[in-house]
């Protein structure tokens, strides 16, 4: 891996990748493995190459008051929301699902005495394509991220009516948004895997040395499955993979945890 001019070379038998499909290959032909001589890893990365990823997000975050509403609406609020604009277009559709998360309010020490916050999003159906070749911090960019977030506004006026005038922090986050801290091709959600008839791939690949996890393998895509997939890509790489070993180490997690 190189960054800033220097080479970082791995100690180990072993890099563990948790970039994404497409990320991950193009590190590969970075590296100079762009062809290669043997043929199930040619084989395993042209069908890397091909997997449909899924569209990017829009974001809002917001902090907002609660001085005014009444203890039982209060009282009433749940942590999770979802709208629907039109059932019969799915979820899937663009401009048409908001999920809706008030974390506040199942934990009120999120946010200060007489505040919440709130996180809604659409569900991967923001397309990168209006979103590139723009740059972040310019006109244009601040003037689309205004518009694309009104959908997301007018969801969460369904359950808060006024947050607009209640809202004191608010943040939008777009594809590039994605693209950015995620460092993943297009902002995307992730492999667009469909059961029945495909599932994620394991950890293990063709290429020498090289283990990979993430929303591109097994068990799939959002941080619990993320989570796991990094666990199962560690164990491999360490040799933990025999059930008997697996076995043993949460017998010694368990006795640490009654030490």
């Amino acid at each position: 891996l190189e960054r800033g001019g220097e080479v970082v070379s791995a100690r180990k038998r072993v890099v563990v990748s948790n970039l994404g499909t497409i990320d991950t290959q193009r590190m590969l032909d970075q590296g100079g493995a762009g062809s290669t001589s043997k043929p199930g890893e040619a084989a395993w990365r042209a069908e890397q190459k091909a997997t449909p990823m899924c569209d990017s997000f829009m974001h809002l975050h917001l902090g907002f008051k609660t001085e005014g509403i009444s203890e039982q609406t209060l009282a009433d609020l749940q942590c999770h929301y979802m709208y629907m604009n039109d059932w019969a277009r799915g979820v899937g559709a663009e401009d048409n699902a908001v999920l809706m998360s008030i974390p506040s309010v199942a934990d009120p020490s999120l946010a200060p005495d007489g505040y919440m916050v709130m996180h809604a999003y659409t569900p991967a159906t923001e397309r990168y394509d209006r979103w590139e070749g723009l740059e972040r911090g310019t006109e244009e960019y601040e003037a689309l991220k205004e518009e694309r977030s009104q959908f997301l506004w007018r969801a969460i006026e369904r359950v808060i009516p006024d947050i607009r005038e209640r809202a004191v922090v608010q943040r939008v986050g777009t594809p590039l948004t994605h693209k950015r801290f995620l460092n993943i091709e297009k902002g995307s959600y992730g492999p667009a895997i469909k059961a029945p008839g495909s599932t994620f791939p394991m950890h293990g690949t063709p290429v020498d040395g090289l283990v990979v996890c993430g929303d591109a393998t097994f068990p799939g895509i959002g941080v619990p499955a993320v989570a796991a997939s990094g666990m199962i890509a560690a164990n491999s790489a360490l040799g933990l993979e025999t059930v008997p070993k697996h076995l043993g180490l949460l017998d010694r997690l368990e006795a640490v945890a009654q030490a």
